[in-house]
């Protein structure tokens, strides 16, 4: 992991576990480490010399904002570096690329779009006195356009990678290449050229996406002839946390059905989590930080995977049972890792050290997900035109404006004033301490493990300046906040008003039986006892709702205060509510809401774990009935975890050969040689088999899924020492003598 340099003029001084080598110049740090005690089970490549961190991102920031660093206001005159964007999307595989890039480019073309019209009507505005051409529109009958709301969008970063030598011819002749003017434009679009270590992809098999990930991230970055990976990898992994790179957002983008993206992107964000990890327990003297220009000034990030799951119930298109063996070697990976970072607590009765806890990281705080059927639900929601009659590219370009829509809530939920340009806030007249805003410490505290959305947005009426709705009176201008919270938990639907998907991202139980529960929670006036009971409502632990508003529509407290009271009937057992109030970057009223945790318990999620379980690591005697699915159902149930049982049933490790059609043992020692090759260094080998999940990966998604179903939290109850504490109405004797008329002789 350790890149080591040796200076021509050195002293060295202490720096915890680690060596601190001062060059001639006082300000050029490099860190040594001596071999630890315990090697690490990573071997990610990470730079330690912070000069060149700083050259590396510098070089990025240029070529980010080189139109903007280029124009000069005035001769010697120092202008600030701008700041990286607080959000970054990484899109890995070719679905999360092509998503990653829809993103960009709906966000790009949304912004130039309300712009030009917000200039528009200010020039209107303008010209408002030209009594002219106000008789002529009078007189045609030329009704001037309604008002344009401003939507302040902010652009993100985003980074596309593929194991595909033509990643750039894919992204250049796709449509969004079309519009030439998006990618010359789009400073902050940037290709991850990796062809020089695979160009043919990893053949729809995960774990060979995984070992090609091992053999990019653990290769010293001089070692690349790509120029922009250097670059990209002190943004990605060296720097993130840091003072000198702003970005504290990070999503990755990928398909859990698929090879390179499912196998991929759980190493990018392990490597990211390993260096962020390690900073942590770096701790120097203050002569240390003075001797820095720019010292590694430490700040919370929040990262997230946004996980594609694969049809499952489709009854009409067969689908390959290999996407869902993927899809479920992820989820085993990703609640395995989940497990031994936030619940394993066998350390708790000895010392805890350093590196134990760089040994338990996860790729990412949480993972969001969403599955692919909700094309289809949305389909069936509309009986207006069959299903085989809906394009399919229109279906696409709706599922990724889906994802898109969630991506950016939570981006303006937690955006900085440097996301936007400094003229945004005066010119909307938007007073930016009305909004709540949730910074990446709020969303790293209570979003962690698997994560579902609910969404659905309203228009809203709007003359000119919209007026805060009547707390006491149901006129037609009144949020229905019920009718809103209902379709952001119903099955993915169309918003024909919007024009936007609406529902839950992930069912929590198969759709007939959840559409039927949602039929009596709506017809008897909300309420909960019809959801409630559902492990998805019941055991979440956190949710985080964002609400967002258009300009100059104000939120009534009566529609705030029924959001909260849904949300506490519905989620009962929720540790954390965080909510964020989100002004100006919306056209409608939306509302987001993300459940934690509780998704797991989820019939998809279940059904695509057991299936990797049963196919690629069952023995023979339980492959092909039932036994080890009601098995693992009651593993899960029982009191006690019957650990004897489980394994007796499963090998030690998994089997890749069951999802390839070829002989996997000739396949790895071919995958070997590349990695030999490439790193150079037979101390840094790892052979593919190291990386298989194990029986103990299943033994942790188990105990994992265990932890979450009894899920539960004590009430506030009052407590009193003044119980003895008589009070005149609970002494009826007294009362009554002193009302009593008295008796005369």
């Amino acid at each position: 992991m350790q890149n080591k340099r040796t200076p021509v003029s050195s002293r060295k001084a202490p720096l915890g576990n680690n060596n601190l080598t001062l060059t001639g110049e006082t300000h050029d740090v490099i860190v040594t480490s001596p071999e630890p005690k315990n090697p690490s089970p990573y071997l990610y490549f990470t730079e330690s010399d912070l000069n060149r961190i700083l050259a590396n991102l510098n070089t990025l920031r240029e070529s980010v904002y080189a139109n903007a660093m280029h124009d000069k206001t005035g001769e010697g005159v120092e202008q600030a570096l701008p700041s990286f964007p607080s959000v970054c999307l990484i899109g890995l595989g070719r679905c999360g690329s092509n998503i990653a890039l829809d993103v960009a480019h709906l966000v790009h073309s949304a912004r130039r779009f309300y712009l030009s019209e917000f200039n528009s009507e200010q020039k209107r505005v303008r010209e408002k006195d030209n009594k002219p051409l106000q008789w002529i529109q009078r007189s045609l009958h030329l009704k001037p356009s309604k008002v344009i709301k401003p939507v302040f969008l902010i652009e993100p970063l985003v980074m596309l990678g593929d194991l595909d030598k033509d990643i750039a011819g894919r992204i250049r002749f796709s449509s969004k290449g079309e519009n030439q003017t998006f990618l010359r434009d789009y400073n902050k679009l940037k290709i991850m050229d990796l062809s020089e270590v695979h160009a043919g992809g990893s053949g729809n098999a995960p774990i060979l996406g995984q070992y090609l990930a091992q053999i990019i991230l653990n290769k010293e970055t001089d070692n690349f002839n790509a120029r922009d990976w250097k670059m990209i990898h002190s943004y990605l992994i060296d720097s993130c946390g840091i003072k000198a790179n702003q970005s504290r957002l990070y999503f990755f983008i990928f398909s859990a059905g698929g090879g390179t993206g499912s196998g991929m992107a759980s190493e990018f964000g392990l490597a990211q989590q390993y260096s962020y990890m390690s900073k942590t327990f770096n701790i120097r003297t203050p002569k240390e930080i003075n001797n820095q220009s720019q010292s590694f000034v430490f700040e919370p990030i929040f990262t997230s995977g946004i996980c594609i799951l694969p049809n499952i119930t489709n009854h009409d298109i067969e689908m390959s049972e290999a996407l869902h063996i993927n899809a479920g070697r992820l989820l085993c990976k990703y609640l395995s890792e989940e497990w031994n970072f936030s619940y394993n607590l066998e350390s708790d009765t000895k010392q805890i050290h350093d590196d134990d806890i760089l040994r338990r990281i996860r790729p990412w705080n949480a993972m969001m997900l969403i599955s692919n059927d909700i094309m289809r639900y949305a389909e069936q929601g509309d009986n207006s035109e069959p299903a085989q009659n809906i394009d399919v590219n229109a279906m696409e370009k709706y599922a990724n404006q889906y994802i898109s829509q969630q991506i950016f809530n939570i981006l303006t939920a937690q955006a900085v004033t440097t996301d936007y340009d400094e003229n945004y806030f005066r010119r909307a007249g938007i007073d930016i301490g009305e909004t709540i805003r949730l910074d990446a410490n709020d969303l790293f505290m209570s979003l962690a493990g698997p994560v579902a959305v609910a969404y659905a947005e309203s228009v809203v009426t709007d003359n000119g300046v919209v007026e805060k709705p009547k707390l006491f009176n149901s006129d037609s201008a009144t949020l229905d906040i019920d009718d809103l919270f209902f379709r952001s938990i119903d099955l993915p639907h169309f918003n024909k008003d919007t024009q936007a998907i609406e529902g839950v991202s992930l069912l929590p139980i198969e759709s007939k039986r959840y559409r039927k529960a949602l039929e009596h929670y709506r017809n008897n006036n909300y309420d909960p006892k019809y959801l409630r009971e559902l492990h998805f409502f019941k055991n979440c632990s956190s949710v985080v709702s964002i609400v967002s508003l258009p300009k100059d529509y104000k939120l009534s407290y009566v529609a705030l205060n029924k959001l909260k009271t849904h949300l506490n009937s519905l989620f009962p057992n929720t540790t954390l509510k965080r909510y964020a109030l989100v002004i100006g970057a919306s056209a409608n009223l939306s509302l987001t809401t993300l459940i934690a945790k509780s998704p797991c318990l989820s019939d998809d999620f279940l059904t695509l774990l057991v299936a990797f379980i049963k196919r690629c690591f069952a023995k023979d005697q339980y492959r092909f009935d039932d036994s080890l699915d009601r098995a693992i159902v009651e593993f899960i149930r029982a009191p006690e975890l019957d650990e004897k049982k489980l394994e007796s049933m499963l090998c030690d490790c998994e089997n890749p050969a069951k999802i390839l059609d070829t002989n996997w043992y000739a396949i790895k020692p071919m995958y070997e040689k590349k990695y030999r090759e490439i790193i150079g260094d037979n101390k840094k080998f790892r052979s593919i088999n190291d990386i298989r999940l194990t029986l103990d990966s299943v033994k942790n998604a188990i105990r994992y899924l265990r932890e979450i179903y009894r899920h539960r939290i004590s009430k506030t109850q009052v407590i009193s020492l003044n119980d003895d504490f008589l009070i005149e109405d609970d002494i009826p004797s007294l009362t009554e003598s002193a009302t009593e008329p008295k008796k005369t002789k």
